[in-house]
């Protein structure tokens, strides 16, 4: 079986769940999985691209461009 027919199969399969927790156990899986292929494809960044990024993050700093902690906190706190 090829690789859309496996999909195709399991999209299926997915459809005939009734149990809210098993679908939240897949979500979890998914989300597992995309944070993975996402970290592989992070790429080193040059040294002088890091200096760029150092150089606007002070520069954003002089400007007052800054979230406080707690500010950030309270704001992840909405995120649920």
């Amino acid at each position: 079986m090829n690789l859309e027919a496996r999909k195709l199969s399991f999209i299926q399969e997915i459809l005939k769940i009734q149990n809210e927790k098993t679908i939240s156990r897949l979500e979890t899986i998914l989300r597992k999985e995309k944070t993975v292929f996402e970290i592989d494809d992070i790429q080193p960044m040059t040294m002088k691209k890091f200096n760029q990024r150092i150089d606007k993050s002070l520069e954003d700093s002089k400007q007052g461009k800054l979230t406080e902690i707690n500010e950030l906190i309270s704001e992840i706190d909405k995120w649920n």
